[in-house]
């Protein structure tokens, strides 16, 4: 199977599926393949098409998901079952869009995103529960678009707006200059609605590769402010500039984008940070904190990465769960395995989750002991509940300790929460360089890399 961590395991799931509109044609599309043939074909050698604008309309009842493309494609179309979802493959086609993010009520839990392979763009729908699907080309003049419809009436096309997803990084930077002055230094949080991660980058990965997609998150927030140091410094102010640092700075490499769990003074749940990392398919999960102890001389930084315990803890959650068991990533279903299949699944995943951990915290601490004084030299464990991604490699960075006067000074300056961003980024990188995924840009320039942890390589 394919060592692409976002579709390898959906790949083997596909002959289950059940083809529900096999083509979508735009009319000059349909006679350009009757003459020429395999119209993909052609188009990928032309160059690939791009998804350009989404707009998803959902309720109780259905949903119409609206695509804007620079070309015509034909999608295929398949449903899975169990838990239900829709399956958009758009052969030859990159994405240049942001997600639109699902409305509370509505039939659309979730909709995500990955190359099925390197020339197709597969797009996943999670859905509340079995809807009838079709596609419909619309031929109004105004480009080429296509509207999937699950379960109602066709409804009225919606004007396109311009996505958050595809603001450039240095517009995006000028937003935040321009929100209201917080406490002095730290930065002041931008009102960002709650619902979802928030796509930091334009979209720059060069045409026909992979992002590697990196969840950034800022700790705390909202009614929880964390620790507090002794001059007032709250934990969550300085999590969420940093945090926004590291995300500007992984943004500016070609073919790493990143996403914020939060962008804002607003409380995100320890499990739905998770969950905003898997809808965005990310690659890596980075919490960003500062540790506080009653002794006010402790400096210095730390990594955490997954327990033992807390990853069996995890698995025991997770196996109990049943019929709700979460796909992992690529859409494999536990709950849609045997018991014993589920758990077997579970262990490689979490296993081959934790190695490559290691490997990542490994390069960050080392990154930070080259900038500045760390407090553990080796990578720690804990149970922390936001690591605890069966599938994706996370850790947790204790950037300095809040409750040291000094330190909290020099986290309060944006020099220091710079310092400490480009730290962290340098170790993400080095590991990416070493072990590069499939279809990437890092694979490209680097190597096909020794990844030998990925799970796909673990014997599926």
């Amino acid at each position: 199977m394919k060592s692409d961590r976002r579709g390898g395991f959906e790949l083997s799931l596909t002959a289950l599926a059940v083809v529900v509109g096999t083509m979508c044609v735009y009319p000059a599309a349909a006679h350009a393949r009757s003459v020429a043939g395999d119209a993909s074909g052609s188009r990928a050698a032309a160059g690939p098409a791009l998804l350009q604008q989404m707009v998803l309309d959902a309720d109780g009842n259905g949903a119409t998901l609206t695509l804007s493309l620079s070309s015509p494609v034909e999608p295929r179309l398949l449903r899975l079952h169990a838990p239900e979802r829709l399956v958009i493959d758009l052969p030859a086609t990159l994405r240049r869009s942001g997600l639109p993010q699902p409305g509370e009520g509505g039939v659309v839990t979730a909709l995500r995103s990955g190359m099925h392979d390197q020339h197709t763009l597969r797009l996943v729908l999670e859905l509340k529960q079995s809807l009838q699907a079709q596609c419909q080309p619309v031929t109004d003049g105004s480009g080429y678009r296509l509207r999937i419809v699950l379960g109602r009436s066709p409804a009225p096309v919606a004007p396109l707006q311009a996505s958050a997803a595809v603001v450039p990084p240095a517009a995006t930077a000028a937003a935040d200059a321009a929100a209201s002055p917080a406490p002095p230094a730290v930065g002041a949080p931008r009102a960002q609605a709650h619902g979802a991660a928030r796509n930091v980058r334009a979209a720059h990965a060069p045409l026909g590769e992979r992002a590697i997609v990196i969840a950034v998150d800022a700790g705390h927030g909202g009614d929880d402010p964390g620790a507090t140091g002794r001059s007032g410094t709250h934990e969550k102010d300085v999590t969420l500039a940093i945090a926004r640092a590291l995300a500007l700075r992984i943004d500016r490499q070609p073919g790493l984008p990143a996403v914020l769990t939060r962008d804002g003074d607003y409380f995100v749940e320890l499990r739905d940070r998770m969950r905003r990392a898997r809808a965005a398919h990310a690659d890596m999960f980075v919490s960003i904190h500062a540790d506080a102890v009653r002794d006010r001389e402790v400096s210095g930084a730390s990594v955490y990465i997954l327990s033992e315990r807390g990853a069996s803890s995890e698995a025991a959650r997770t196996l109990a769960e049943q019929e709700n068991a979460a796909d992992l990533k690529g859409g494999i279903s536990l709950a849609e395995q045997r018991p014993d299949v589920r758990s077997v699944l579970l262990d490689l995943s979490q296993n081959a989750s934790i190695g490559e951990s290691v490997e990542a915290a490994d390069r960050v601490l080392g990154a930070l002991d080259r900038v500045g004084a760390v407090r553990k030299r080796e990578v720690q464990q804990a149970a922390f509940v936001v690591l605890k991604s069966p599938d994706i490699p996370s850790m947790l960075v204790e950037t300095a300790y809040i409750s040291n006067p000094a330190e909290e000074r020099k986290l309060r300056t944006a020099q220091e929460q710079q310092r400490l961003a480009e730290a962290i980024f340098s170790g993400i990188d080095g590991y990416f360089r070493k072990y590069p995924p499939e279809g990437s840009r890092y694979a490209r320039e680097h190597g096909r890399g020794e990844s030998g942890i990925e799970l796909a390589r673990a014997g599926f």
